[in-house]
């Protein structure tokens, strides 16, 4: 009688390996989709924008220190952050290029 029962629940474990397998693989790629992908997209985004820093080029800081690039070298970037008053960063602490050197000041829209 024992061994009757037996044979089915093996059938069923079989097909529980499967959809565990396949299940894993499901998780695996929406966790790719939905967070790994678009992070390596936006450090791909940062390099380009650190690789393209230039003189002149006002910046912010990760800290939110805004200047001006007046010196680059391979890791220090060097902001002029008043009259005479230089600070030196790290490449990797500059978050965002507020306005590229050359190009004219955005002001903010005014309500008509």
């Amino acid at each position: 009688m024992g061994g009757n029962q037996g044979a089915p629940a093996q059938g069923a474990g079989g097909f529980g390996d499967w959809s565990f397998i396949i299940m894993m693989v499901v998780i695996f790629a929406i966790f790719y989709f939905l967070m790994i992908r678009p992070q390596q997209k936006k450090q791909k985004e940062l390099k380009a924008m650190l690789d393209n820093l230039a003189y002149g080029d006002v910046v912010m800081t990760t800290g939110g220190i805004h200047g001006k690039v007046t010196g680059l070298a391979d890791a220090v970037v060097t902001l002029e952050i008043a009259d005479k008053v230089r600070i030196k960063i790290a490449r990797s602490a500059v978050g965002a290029i507020l306005q590229k050197a050359g190009a004219p000041a955005t002001s903010p829209a005014t309500k008509s």
